[in-house]
């Protein structure tokens, strides 16, 4: 409760006295952060906001604060002010809540300034909502319509590897039945042409670990797509056989074993899982569910 009250304070303390949350009179008031000035980056610090919003919404909710969780998931859900319906992309605000023009998708490509945007993007921050991937699909018209625009992400060279906010987007292919394999290929691909085993083997600034955190995710086979939530979305293993150490205490075993059963090297595709020797029949799992299960087995074609 002591560090929920800490998270509560930094989430609801005036943007003046708030270091955390600079801007955050105006999000509190209007449900998001309006252009000030040309280049500032409105949108990228809303959605921090969003996201931190969802993570408290769900520890008010683990220990029983209802009326908190319901405004702060209210309040996460709030980048849906962004969406233009014309560009099918997040767009910035002006303060009198229409829309900025003249409107450049790309504007920020290479670090260059951008309008709302911090060192990146409409294409980077776009589907920076981790938390509510199935709304963001609902404002674009469906599954469909979101896996294509996500695609073209890939396919356009919109991804930026060098910088974080959209490191998550090869795993949101995996939230929709059938585009599983998009994240196999994705993410085995950008391994593949980024990571190097060289003094400079990542494509941009660690960032504390980010950057190499990722590359190891990706390596053993899942990664924790949304903040807050205890639960990894699943991609095929470089690695044929991983061992990590539990404490066997709180688990009731003292390792989990990631094994990986591939017909030759260049298999990316996962034919089918098994957790703790059942199979698993979808690409998302919990930490618990995880650490319970012992083994870990991807089956490659």
């Amino acid at each position: 409760n002591k560090a929920y009250e800490a998270f509560r304070k930094s989430a609801l303390t005036k943007g003046s006295e708030n270091p955390l949350r600079p801007d955050n009179d105006e999000y509190m008031e209007k449900g998001y952060v309006a252009l000030h000035e040309k280049f500032d980056n409105s949108v990228s610090h809303a959605l921090e906001y969003y996201i931190a919003d969802n993570a408290l919404s769900r520890l008010a909710t683990a220990l029983g604060k209802k009326d908190d969780a319901r405004l702060f998931h209210n309040r996460a859900l709030g980048y849906r002010h962004y969406f233009s319906k014309e560009f099918g992309l997040l767009r910035p605000l002006m303060p009198d809540g229409t829309f900025y023009k003249p409107f450049d998708p790309k504007q920020g490509e290479n670090f260059e300034p951008s309008p709302g945007f911090h060192e990146g993007n409409a294409w980077n921050y776009t589907f920076y909502v981790p938390h509510d991937v199935m709304g963001l699909a609902k404002l674009m018209g469906g599954q469909k319509n979101f896996v294509n625009k996500l695609q073209s992400v890939f396919d356009k060279g919109y991804y930026d590897p060098a910088n974080e906010p959209d490191i998550a987007y090869p795993y949101l292919f995996s939230y929709f039945k059938g585009d599983e394999w998009r994240t196999q290929v994705q993410t085995r691909r950008l391994l593949k042409e980024y990571f190097k085993n060289a003094p400079e083997g990542i494509p941009g600034n660690d960032d504390t670990g980010t950057m190499s955190a990722w590359a190891v995710f990706n390596m053993i086979g899942f990664y924790p797509d949304c903040p807050g939530d205890p639960s990894y979305t699943l991609t095929s293993p470089v690695f044929d056989k991983v061992t990590i150490r539990l404490d066997k205490a709180q688990w009731g075993r003292d390792k989990l074993l990631i094994e990986t059963v591939r017909p030759n090297d260049e298999a990316v595709i996962i034919k089918k899982i098994e957790l703790g020797g059942k199979p698993l029949n979808r690409y998302r799992i919990t930490n618990d569910e995880l650490l319970k299960g012992g083994v870990l087995k991807f089956y490659l074609k």
